[in-house]
């Protein structure tokens, strides 16, 4: 959970003035900071933060957990970001499918040889804020909120679960696919700009297509390391995937791409709204505010 959400409901419980302020000041920068990860677009998150901000202001004073709070605000920004008129310049398809994310015999091989890709370098081309969010902007929308707000606003499954509308099993299923389509994404940003940075650049192949020959014991793999890597995989399970990745010099590559990818989610800095919109806001906000509640006094 964000610490501005812990903040802004320990402000809150004052009950002053100056601490709704500064309450509010927090909720802003979280609203438009998630709103530009799912939106990427400026004028989006502006409007959602302005949205959100007069829609919660009324209601805030009843909020006396981090959790309710949380679970609330996300809602709301999530609604309207989805409701957006600006549309992403990337047009997604509209699910995703594991077979498709999984890495095909060549690039397996590539990973297991010196000529493949180099994990820590990869983590470190990956801090290109600019590609990654790119990468992001081009997953579906529905993959792209359950991504952004586990790994990047760092809430749990059960509460993405609780502002998605979705079972537990669904956001671990979405979580996983939207994580290695951003490794696949990045893998071919690496490709472009280098052969020894990413997987080394061969002559177009006329072969059929090779996912079909990935090694089967490999591709059983595939599917939980997700699970494996958040520690959510019952110890017979992880004690088999682990044997796997002792004697599988590709797959511990493969899994080591896919961790720098989530690490790079998690550690991308998050953009703030313009400082003199947000205190402008803030004050015709509060000024509404107390004019309902002096309304409401006299009635």
């Amino acid at each position: 959970m964000r610490s501005e959400i812990e903040q802004a409901v320990q402000l809150l419980q004052r009950g002053d003035d100056a601490a709704l302020e500064q309450a509010l000041a927090l909720l802003q920068s979280t609203v438009f900071s998630f709103s530009m990860r799912v939106c990427g677009q400026r004028e989006d998150a502006e409007d959602t933060m302005q949205e959100v901000l007069l829609k919660s202001v009324p209601h805030l004073p009843k909020f006396d957990s981090p959790k309710a709070l949380v679970v609330w605000l996300y809602k709301v920004a999530k609604n309207r970001c989805l409701m957006s008129r600006r549309r992403s310049k990337f047009a997604p398809n509209p699910d995703l499918s594991l077979e498709e994310l999984m890495p095909d015999r060549k690039e397996l091989e590539q990973l297991g040889t010196n000529g493949g890709i180099n994990p820590e370098a990869f983590a470190i081309r990956s801090e290109e804020a600019g590609r990654l969010r790119d990468a992001i902007q081009q997953l579906p929308p529905q993959y792209r909120i359950v991504l952004v707000l586990r790994d990047m606003e760092g809430l749990t499954d059960e509460e993405v679960a609780e502002i998605t509308g979705l079972r537990s099993g669904t956001v671990r299923v979405r979580l996983h696919r939207a994580r290695l389509f951003v490794r696949k994404e990045l893998i071919k940003g690496l490709k472009l700009r280098s052969g020894r940075a990413g997987v080394p650049s061969r002559a177009p192949s006329h072969e059929p297509p090779s996912n079909d020959l990935r090694p089967a014991r490999c591709k059983a793999m595939f599917a939980e390391l997700s699970n494996y890597l958040d520690e959510q995989l019952d110890d017979s399970l992880c004690e088999e995937l682990e044997r796997h990745l002792n004697g599988c010099g590709p797959c511990q590559a493969f899994l080591a791409s896919l961790k720098a990818t989530i690490e790079q989610c998690r550690r991308l800095p998050s953009e703030g709204p313009d400082r003199k919109k947000a205190v402008r806001l803030r004050m015709k906000v509060l000024a509404d505010y107390g004019r309902m509640v002096a309304k409401n006094i006299r009635q």
